[in-house]
């Protein structure tokens, strides 16, 4: 190459790179956007990161390709994530598990919430559900908390994994009802469900949008639900609040963040494209079908939200002396 060549080849190049960034912004994104959801295909965070990925990516102009990486409560995609260029083309669905729980408990898990993420919006809040296989002895919160206190440690119940929000939720539920049962980690909800479901667990503490097509189907039985009130889709169903246990009465977010060091520019492209999304009729229903409250807040929001739940599955972790199985 001549000199002179790539002299001019360095000066674009160098041109480029001190462009401001809302120029840059306008190219962005370049190529295809990878969404990686830290779990197995099935459960909700996969529910909602489909519903809106396609919108998503006429949004933005590029396909945006879901990849499910699951594995560790989360950690496993969380990890790739925090490990990709901050440019805007690898994104995730930062969850309660991803963000609060599993760092919670995991103190080597790898990354730090407050500091390796960039916070872009939460999609919805996600009431959660305690559910039974039909065979269950209980078939109302009531009997069931009975039980369970009939008979410490017969029972066990299925998660995610270790560290995610079925688990830490399931354990705040335990040391406030004063109940026992063991844990039966899995590698995302997805496969925690079908053996409930099968009855190979009898119980679940899972996110609704995924346990309600089998509850519609008779195929498990819901107990109570941490919403902020009776949801319409399942009206004689208490809440946690009602039980009197209002610290358990906690909702889900599933929500869309990057890697730190993403510029805010690209950040409000993101934010903007989603929450346009969210206005989509269409849309709305889906997510709102599955008992979830679309949100579609702000980057400072999001981040408030992060900071508050591991928080609060710190105490959890502290209180019940959890450590990793």
């Amino acid at each position: 190459m001549k000199r002179s060549t790539f002299l001019g080849l360095a000066a674009v190049a160098a041109a480029v790179m001190t462009l401001p960034l809302s120029v840059q912004a306008q190219a962005y994104p370049s190529k295809p956007v990878r969404l990686i959801v830290p779990f197995a295909p099935g459960g909700t965070t996969d529910i909602i990161a489909r519903v809106v990925s396609e919108k998503l990516g006429a949004q933005l102009g590029q396909n945006v390709i879901v990849e499910n990486r699951a594995g560790g409560g989360g950690s496993v995609g969380a990890l790739d994530l925090i490990r990709a260029a901050p440019d805007g083309h690898v994104l995730g669905m930062g969850t309660v598990s991803t963000t609060a729980s599993n760092p919670a408990i995991n103190p080597k898990i790898g990354y730090d919430p407050a500091v390796d993420f960039t916070p872009i919006t939460n999609i919805a809040a996600t009431p959660n559900v305690i559910a039974v296989h039909p065979s269950f002895p209980a078939k109302d919160y009531r009997a069931f908390v009975a039980e369970l206190k009939k008979s410490p440690g017969k029972h066990s119940y299925a998660s995610s994994g270790t560290g995610g929000i079925g688990h830490l939720q399931t354990e705040l539920f335990k040391s406030l009802a004063g109940v026992f049962m063991t844990h039966i980690p899995y590698r995302g909800a997805g496969p925690a469900l079908n053996d409930t479901v099968a009855g190979q667990v009898p119980v679940i503490f899972d996110n609704l949008p995924s346990a309600l097509p089998f509850i519609k189907e008779n195929r498990l039985v819901p107990l109570v639900v941490a919403a902020p009130t009776r949801l319409a889709v399942l009206p004689n169903v208490p809440t946690f609040k009602e039980m009197g246990l209002e610290p358990v009465n906690r909702m889900a977010y599933y929500g869309i963040v990057a890697p730190k060091g993403t510029p805010a520019d690209v950040v409000n492209r993101v934010n903007a494209a989603v929450k346009k999304v969210l206005e989509d009729p269409a849309v709305r229903k889906r997510i709102e079908d599955t008992g979830s409250l679309v949100i579609g807040n702000s980057p400072a929001e999001f981040a408030a939200q992060m900071r508050a739940e591991l928080q609060v599955y710190k105490d959890v972790v502290a209180k019940q002396g959890l450590k990793l199985d």
